[in-house]
């Protein structure tokens, strides 16, 4: 598959022509990613995209590009949202559903996807097999990417941001040329609050007690893949295709005939 940039239909909604091009795609994957702040989930959803051709379907990226459109652009659902983030209240599961309901054609993409961001609770995680259920899709794995604590803490703890235009560093993996500025504009970085080791143990904190249930739920269901998210993005990412490679040849013993593994080109 050859994903442009913009992804108009999961983007900006059903009103918008989809710019995903699907190509020479024989068995689709259709996985939904989990991984708490700094365990490089973004990362890995580029390298799959590449590698599988699913399209990676960010529900953060809706609410970024919400933010941009015109209020006749923005569908209900959408403008729903950001009246929500405008007061600072959490966007409900019903909003959220919506939201995903108004992009069915994107799920039903023919060369899979990679859904980051959504579900967040067993409720969405209900809600989603439902929705796949009527066009008759299910999901082939819930890839749940770990990490120790304290390696969480050292990447997001050395991480710094341009004040300026937001670019990002980190003090060891990706410093600037000169220590504490910016090597696009020449502003100066800093430590978010939210960075801070302090801050990320409370957060990382959050996210278990928050995602517990849901890796519970997906677990049942015999989908979730716990990855190892240590080392390199590339070891990251050949750990991921071993574990889906093993799925699918589980599955193969019991249905032969199913098609093999297609690997895109890395």
């Amino acid at each position: 598959m050859e994903a442009k940039s913009d992804r108009s239909a999961w983007l900006k909604g059903p009103a918008f022509p989809c710019e995903v091009i699907s190509t020479n795609v024989t068995r689709p994957w259709r996985i939904v990613l989990l991984g708490a702040p700094g365990v490089g989930k973004g990362t890995q959803a580029e390298l799959l995209t590449r590698q599988l051709g699913a399209c990676h379907l960010s529900t953060g990226d809706i609410f970024r590009t919400a933010k941009c459109l015109r209020e006749d652009e923005r569908s209900p659902a959408m403008t729903a949202a950001l009246e929500y983030m405008r007061r600072g209240d959490l966007v409900p599961d019903t909003t959220v559903l919506q939201m995903v309901r108004e992009r069915m054609s994107c799920l039903r993409c023919q060369g899979g996807f990679l859904l980051d961001g959504f579900p967040r609770t067993v409720a969405q995680a209900e809600a989603l097999q439902n929705l796949l259920q009527e066009q008759n899709l299910t999901l082939d794995a819930v890839l749940d990417f770990e990490l120790p604590i304290d390696e969480v803490v050292a990447r997001l703890g050395g991480r710094r941001t341009c004040e300026a235009c937001k670019a990002v560093y980190h003090v060891t993996g990706r410093p600037p040329k000169k220590e504490g500025v910016c090597n696009q504009c020449g502003g100066p970085l800093v430590q978010r609050e939210d960075d801070r080791p302090e801050s990320v143990r409370v957060r990382m904190e959050v996210y278990e007690k928050s995602t517990a249930p849901l890796t519970e739920f997906y677990r049942r269901l015999g989908l979730l893949v716990p990855v190892t998210a240590q080392s390199t993005a590339e070891a990251t990412l050949e750990r991921t295709m071993v574990a889906l490679q093993s799925r699918e040849q589980e599955a193969s013993q019991s249905d032969k005939g199913a098609p093999s593994l297609v690997r895109g080109p890395a």
